[in-house]
C-alpha cells in the first residue's frame, strides 16, 4: 500500500491546472546546470553595462564578465547586502528604464531605510510562474478556494500568492492580515481549502476560532496552509495536523527577491528553489566557502532572470542547507532545507548557538504547557541569562503548587538537553503574551539596553 506522502504526489499531479511540464521539473540536473549559467553569464553582463555600483564592486574584487566561464565561477563575483539596498536608496541599483518599469515594493525601514525594488512585467511574471509552480506541487488547483491572510500593498506576501494562486486557476480570497473572527468566517462561508498567513497567524486563528465555537477541522474545508515569513519547525506542523487537520506547507522569500518565491512540496523535505529562475549557494557565513550538501550555513540566492533590479549573491541571512538529488516528486530542482533561523536571530548564550526554532520545536512537543512563548535574555553579571516564559494550555488549572513546579521543572531539563545551555522557565496563563498577525516578534533582548 503507498504510503501517505506517495498518495499526495499523485494527487496533485491529477488536480493541477496546467499539465505537469517534465521538460522544466524534471529536467536533468546537467541540463539545468547549463541553463543556469547561460542565464548566470548574460545577467552578468547586464549588470557590469548598466550598473555603476555593481560595476565597481566587480572592478573591486578584480573580475570581469569574461571571467565567468562556467557556473562554479559565480563565487568571483562580490557579494550583495541588504545595506546596498538601503545605500542606493531609492533607485540606484535599478537598470531598467523607467518606462520599463510596471511596479515598486518598499520593505518597512524599522532598521533603517526601507529598501525598494523594482519589477519589470517580466519580473512580475516570473514571480507569479515560481508561486503557480510551488502552489502546483503542494497538490492546489482549479477548484480549490485560498484565503491569502498575509498583507496587501507595499508589502510583497499577499500579491505574489495572490497572483501564483491565480495562476493556477484557484479562487482566491484577498483577506490580508487582521480581522480574525471575520476571517474565520469567511473560511466557512466560502468554503476556503487553503490559507496562506504566518505559523503564529495560523495558531492565533485556531484558537480564536475555538473561541467562537468553530471547529476547524469539523466545521470547515480547510485542509491545507501556506506558511512563512517565520522560522517554524516540524513539531508546529504536526500539532496544526493534530488540532486543525490543516497540512502546512513552508514557503519561502524576501522582498529584496521578489517576495514569496517557492515552497516544499508534497515530499515535505525541503523548499524548491526553481532552478531556471534562482541559483542558490549555501556558505560558511564567516569564511564564505560552500557548505557540501546537507550541512547548514548562510543561503546567497542569484535571480538569474530579474530585469528591473538584477540581484547577484544577496547574503539573506537565512540558515539552511541544500541538497541537489532528486526528490521524490520527481523534480530534479534542488531543495533547501527548512531553515533554522537567522544569522542576525542567533542568539550566543554563554557561547552557545541557540535559535528560537529549537525552542519551539521543543516547546510543541511538551503536552504540559501550550503553544505561544517568549524568550528573554539578560545579563547576570558577567553571564548571559536565557529566560523563556511559555503559556500553559487552554483551561489548564494545576491541583496545587507542587505541579506547577513539577512542569516547570520538567520544560527546563527538555531546553537544556535541546539547547546545550540552561534555560530559565516562567509559567503565565494562557492568553497572557502577545498574539501577532504578521511576523511574530518572540525574542526580548535586554543585554542591548544595559
Amino acid at each position: 500500500m503507498k504510503n501517505e506522502t506517495d498518495v499526495r504526489i499523485a494527487s496533485q499531479r491529477r488536480r493541477q491546472l496546467r499539465p505537469f511540464d517534465a521538460r522544466i521539473e524534471e529536467m536533468p540536473l546537467e541540463n539545468l546546470e547549463k541553463l543556469q549559467f547561460r542565464y548566470l553569464k548574460k545577467l552578468v553582463y547586464q549588470v557590469y553595462s548598466f550598473s555603476p555600483h555593481y560595476r565597481e564592486r566587480m572592478k573591486a574584487n578584480g573580475v570581469h564578465p569574461d571571467d565567468i566561464t562556467c557556473l562554479s565561477d559565480i563565487t568571483k563575483l562580490p557579494f550583495m547586502y541588504k545595506e546596498d539596498l538601503r545605500n542606493q536608496y531609492p533607485t540606484g541599483l535599478v537598470v531598467s528604464l523607467p518606462e520599463e518599469l510596471v511596479r515598486y515594493h518598499v520593505s518597512s525601514g524599522t532598521t533603517g531605510k526601507p529598501t525598494v525594488v523594482a519589477y519589470t512585467q517580466k519580473d512580475i511574471d516570473l514571480w507569479a510562474e515560481s508561486v503557480a509552480r510551488g502552489l502546483t506541487s503542494i497538490g492546489l488547483g482549479r477548484g480549490d478556494v485560498i484565503q491569502i491572510s498575509y498583507g496587501y500593498g507595499l508589502f510583497t506576501g499577499g500579491l505574489g500568492l495572490h497572483y501564483g494562486a491565480e495562476r493556477i486557476g484557484a479562487t482566491v480570497v484577498p483577506a490580508s492580515v487582521g480581522n480574525t473572527e471575520k476571517q474565520i468566517e469567511l473560511i466557512q462561508d466560502l468554503e476556503v481549502t487553503a490559507i496562506a498567513c504566518t505559523p503564529s497567524y495560523l495558531m492565533h486563528l485556531g484558537e480564536v476560532a475555538q473561541a467562537m465555537g468553530v471547529s476547524i477541522k469539523d466545521d470547515t474545508k480547510l485542509k491545507t496552509a501556506v506558511v512563512g515569513a517565520e522560522p517554524w519547525s516540524e513539531e508546529m506542523r504536526r500539532r496544526l495536523y493534530e488540532l486543525y487537520g490543516i497540512s502546512a506547507y513552508d514557503i519561502y522569500g524576501t522582498s529584496e527577491l521578489s517576495g514569496p518565491l517557492f515552497t516544499e512540496c508534497t515530499a515535505m523535505e525541503g523548499f524548491h528553489p526553481w532552478g531556471d529562475i534562482v541559483y542558490c549557494e549555501v556558505l560558511e557565513p564567516e569564511s564564505h566557502t560552500q557548505m557540501p550538501d546537507g550541512e547548514r550555513g548562510e543561503l546567497v540566492v542569484t535571480m538569474l532572470q530579474k530585469e528591473g533590479l538584477p540581484i547577484i549573491r544577496y547574503r539573506t541571512g537565512d540558515i539552511s542547507a541544500i541538497h541537489h538529488e532528486q526528490c521524490r516528486c520527481k523534480r530534479t530542482h534542488p531543495r533547501i532545507e527548512r531553515l533554522s533561523g537567522r544569522v542576525d536571530d542567533m542568539l550566543i548564550i554563554r557561547g552557545i548557538n541557540v535559535f528560537p526554532s529549537q525552542i519551539e520545536h521543543t516547546l510543541l512537543g511538551l503536552s504540559e504547557v501550550g503553544d505561544n512563548f517568549m524568550i528573554e535574555v539578560s545579563r547576570q553579571g558577567v553571564l548571559d541569562a536565557l529566560m523563556v516564559k511559555v503559556e500553559l494550555p487552554q483551561g489548564f488549572s494545576p491541583d496545587k503548587l507542587e505541579d506547577l513546579i513539577t512542569i516547570k521543572r520538567h520544560v527546563e531539563r527538555e531546553l537544556r538537553n535541546s539547547l546545550n545551555v540552561a534555560a530559565g522557565v516562567e509559567l503565565v496563563e494562557f492568553g497572557s503574551l502577545p498574539r501577532f498577525e504578521g511576523k511574530a516578534k518572540r525574542v526580548i533582548d535586554l543585554r542591548e539596553t544595559v
